[in-house]
């Protein structure tokens, strides 16, 4: 075991952070940085007055060797059959099939996403013989990118045709590309670049415009267009629905033999010599890694969008369930409610370290109580002057008891040996009550089976945005999962800052336990292992200080998910158990794994995808997404704060909320995880004091529970 929990996996989180992000780039670069429209389909002419002559009136084979523009065509009755925009899983084995039936060969462009998506697919092509040519990695109008884009376009679908096949290829067709004299200067310049990098531009002299379906008879008449004077027929094997295409291709195939047209790749109707050769070993093997990587990277979105699936699902449960157990909770009479009232007295034990910024408010406000109590102060080796400040104030009903330092259970099972009541109030040295809370508190245990109560804990320190967020998290996180809790009777914590207690179920349970830091959810368990009912009294108000910085709220927040952990496995032994047990175990701890701990371990996944898909996919629709969860949330924000009796106004800051108090609680529970698995153990942390409380020696000017919104 070691104190201090270790610090190397926030490497390794950034590690897997980036690496996702790299990932995600990949891939939205790949499949979305362009579209898909098919060659042809209605792109628009600009200036043409750069282009040769001899290129507008040329054949649809374009060489730039030395930079003299050269042309050829297919000699007479002959035909190049080519396809464009594969390979697809489902038409090019099709393609081939029918190329095979008539024992001819054609010349195949190929999109590199594609080769990447089915390599094995472009080896079945050319082990049948067929010639691959480059179609771009992804589609776009070479004329309409930079030129270095175009480069890379180029040879990523290289590398992806080196590392599939263990070829290159020196044939290009540029995508939206069709006849010679439809070139304009930017389709020139992109035809120019890749001429001086030794790539043959193959255009076309026949589109048969099966891409737009127009039926087998017309695709057909456009292949057989004035066949017999030499051309570059086009078609597609992928990009859609392709069966016309397949059928058309058997008929044409027919047809040009039985006319005697000689059916070839481009290089075989031209006569061009090696368009394929082999690649060299670090082409292969840099295609190979490509390969990998863009398939990994793929593989990796596609569990990605299982998890965020799982996070919507999750998150919207969560929201249907609390709001229909709240409705439920607020209309359904508990048991204790028809029972007399609970007159007798009761202990309130306040465990104080360090507490003198706020301990007067809180001895003062329960002195102030409309029930009859006995107040037990009981200082844990504080050296502020804690308890000098609690003995100052010399008000009846109050007793401190010092101890030497022993922590915070320490100083709770000192107050309890001590109480002379049957009901003991446990409340933090930081909270004030209102003059009806203990009264409230204590009314449930009228139903001799509630062993504990968990009060209304809500922030006074309000001010600011942190304040603010806190605020809303008590009330809409903490209270409305209380509701649910009491309505499945499976209460996990009675909040250390307002909690009742039998005293004969804490000596049941060994009083409170020392060896997890979460020491209120730990007595709760097993209070409730022991078959104890566990309530939720929402009328019981406390007012507690929220911590006023990211760092403090971090050490707190980081404490309790940490003990929550310790405390979900100490007591893991419930789900095996029945009655009070059982639903503990596998309605609450249940709950708390789902919830608080898989849900936001989720979290930086969910935005990280969120930012891929406002750059890559459409960014209405990832906003409409966004804020359909974000309403969702004001929604029960609202329910929440009607039912506490809270106004509205701090709901304002929940949008700001998305972008930093809830990185930080994910990053909490991240860390927790992590130094559960290591097997690290935590010291106790003590929260920094501000004297926010009305009367405590701190800021005069902050507002009492009153003003804080009741």
């Amino acid at each position: 075991m070691r104190d201090v929990p270790p610090r190397t996996h926030w490497l390794l989180l950034a590690v897997l952070v980036v690496t996702l992000s790299c990932a995600l780039l990949i891939e939205g670069y790949t499949q979305h940085r362009f579209g898909s429209t098919p060659d042809g389909a209605g792109q628009s002419q600009g200036s043409s007055g750069q282009v040769p002559a001899s290129v507008s009136a040329g054949g649809p084979v374009v060489s730039l060797e030395n930079g003299q523009p050269r042309t050829a065509r297919p000699r007479a009755g002959t035909v190049a059959l080519t396809f464009d925009d594969g390979p697809d899983p489902e038409w090019t084995p099709k393609i081939l099939e029918v190329l095979r039936k008539h024992q001819v060969h054609a010349t195949f462009f190929m999109v590199g996403t594609q080769v990447v998506a089915e390599p094995g697919l472009v080896q079945q092509v050319v082990g049948d013989g067929h010639e691959v040519g480059v179609h771009t990695f992804t589609h776009p109008n070479l004329g309409l990118i930079p030129a270095w884009q175009r480069t890379v376009q180029l040879r990523e679908t290289q590398l992806a045709l080196a590392g599939a096949t263990g070829r290159t290829t020196t044939l290009l067709r540029p995508p939206y590309s069709s006849v010679n004299d439809a070139l304009d200067d930017a389709d020139w310049a992109a035809v120019q670049q890749a001429g001086a990098d030794g790539y043959l531009t193959v255009l076309t002299t026949r589109d048969t415009e099966d891409w737009q379906r127009p039926g087998v008879d017309r695709i057909v008449a456009g292949g057989l267009a004035d066949a017999k004077a030499g051309q570059v027929v086009l078609m597609h094997d992928a990009g859609g629905d392709r069966s016309q295409s397949v059928a058309a291709l058997d008929r044409l195939l027919t047809e040009y033999q039985r006319q005697g047209i000689a059916v070839g790749t481009v290089s075989s109707a031209t006569g061009l010599t090696g368009a394929m050769k082999p690649a060299s070993w670090a082409e292969h093997w840099l295609g190979l890694a490509l390969i990998w990587i863009l398939t990994g990277s793929g593989w990796l979105l596609n569990v990605l969008n299982w998890l965020l699936y799982a996070a919507g699902a999750l998150s919207v449960l969560r929201a249907a369930v609390t709001l229909a157990a709240a409705r439920r909770h607020k209309r359904t009479a508990q048991p204790w409610q028809s029972a007399g009232p609970v007159t007798e007295p009761v202990t309130v034990i306040v465990p104080a370290y360090n507490e003198s910024a706020g301990i007067e408010a809180a001895v003062r406000s329960l002195a102030a109580s409309d029930h009859p109590v006995e107040i037990l102060v009981v200082d844990d080796g504080s050296t502020d002057g804690t308890a000098d400040l609690a003995e100052a104030l010399r008000l009846p009903r109050v007793r401190v008891i010092r101890q030497r330092n022993g922590g915070k259970p320490a100083a709770l099972n000192t107050g309890i040996a001590h109480a002379s009541c049957q009901l003991v109030v446990m409340v933090d040295g930081d909270t004030v009550f209102e003059p009806d809370t203990v009264r409230k508190l204590v009314q449930p245990f009228a139903d001799r089976r509630v062993g504990a109560v968990s009060g209304n804990a809500k922030v006074i320190n309000r001010g600011g945005l942190l304040g603010r967020w806190q605020h809303i998290e008590y009330v809409v996180g903490f209270n409305l999962d209380r509701r649910l809790f009491d309505l499945a009777e499976c209460m996990p914590t009675v909040p250390g800052a307002v909690g009742a207690f039998r005293r004969s179920a804490l000596r049941r349970a060994g009083g409170v336990p020392d060896n997890t830091l979460a020491e209120d959810t730990d007595l709760t368990m097993a209070l409730s292992r022991d078959g104890w009912r566990v309530v939720y009294q929402e009328e019981a108000i406390a007012w507690t200080e929220a911590p006023a910085s990211l760092g403090a709220l971090w050490r707190q927040r980081y404490r309790w998910c940490y003990g929550t952990m310790q405390a979900m496995w100490k007591h893991r032994a419930a789900l095996r158990q029945r009655g009070q047990a059982g639903k503990l175990g596998r309605r609450g701890l249940g709950y708390l794994l789902l919830f608080q701990v898989l849900l936001p371990l989720l979290a930086p996944a969910v935005d990280v995808f969120a930012l891929y898909g406002l750059i890559f996919l459409d960014p209405v629709r990832v906003l409409g997404v966004w804020l359909g969860f974000l309403l969702l949330q004001l929604f029960m924000g609202l329910y929440a704060f009607r039912l506490d009796g809270e106004r509205p106004g701090p709901l304002w800051s929940l949008p700001l909320q998305q972008f930093v108090y809830r990185q930080l609680m994910y990053l909490v529970v991240i860390q927790s995880a992590v130094t559960a698995v290591a097997g690290a153990r935590l010291r106790w942390q003590r929260m920094e004091r501000y004297g926010s409380l009305p009367g405590s020696g701190g800021d005069r000017n902050t507002a009492g529970p009153a003003r804080a919104g009741r």
